[in-house]
C-alpha cells in the first residue's frame, strides 16, 4: 500500500483563499476527495474557498491556471484517471500531470496534486478519503499546497 510514512503536514493557513478546481468522472471518488480537501481546508482555518467542477482531468491545468492567475493563494487539483485498455490512460495521465507542473512554476502558485492514476476503481476508492479507505489523497494536496504556500511567503 502506498501512503506509508506520509508526513504529517497539518497547516495553518486562516486567510488563505483557495480554489479546488474538481473533476466531473467518477462521482464517488470525486465526492471523497472533495469532502476530504474542505475538511483540510476548514482545519487550516481556511474559510476563503471557491470549488468549481472540471469535465475532465485532462482540463485541469487550464481552469487551475485561470484561478491562480485570478490571486488565489493555492489551487487543489483533484481528479481520477483509472487505465483502461488503451493508451488513453498515460495520454491523460502525463498531459494533466506535466500541465499542473507547468501552472505551477509560471504562476508561482502551488497547486496541491490530488490527481489518482490507478489500475482500477478498488485503488481509487482506497485513496479517496472515504470511510473505508487506507489514504485521503485530497487532504493531502490541500496539506501540500497549504504548506508550499507558507513556506514561500516566509521566503519573500
Amino acid at each position: 500500500m502506498s501512503g506509508g510514512g506520509a508526513p504529517d503536514l497539518s497547516v495553518a493557513a486562516a486567510g488563505a483563499r483557495v480554489a479546488i478546481v474538481a473533476s466531473s468522472w467518477h462521482t464517488e471518488v470525486m465526492d471523497g476527495l472533495i469532502g476530504g480537501a474542505q475538511r483540510a481546508l476548514a482545519d487550516a482555518g481556511v474559510t476563503d474557498v471557491t470549488l468549481v467542477r472540471a469535465p475532465g482531468s485532462f482540463e485541469l491545468p487550464i481552469i487551475c491556471q485561470a484561478y491562480a492567475r485570478q490571486g488565489f493563494d493555492a489551487v487543489i487539483a483533484l481528479g481520477v484517471i483509472i487505465r483502461g485498455g488503451t493508451p488513453h490512460f498515460e495520454y491523460v495521465s502525463a498531459a494533466a500531470t506535466d500541465g499542473l507542473n507547468r501552472v505551477a512554476l509560471d504562476t508561482g502558485v502551488p497547486i496541491g496534486f490530488g490527481l489518482l492514476t490507478c489500475d482500477d476503481d478498488a485503488q481509487a476508492l482506497d485513496r479517496a478519503g472515504l470511510p473505508d479507505s487506507h489514504e485521503n489523497k485530497g487532504r493531502e494536496a490541500v496539506e501540500a499546497a497549504l504548506t508550499t504556500r507558507n513556506l514561500l511567503r516566509a521566503l519573500a
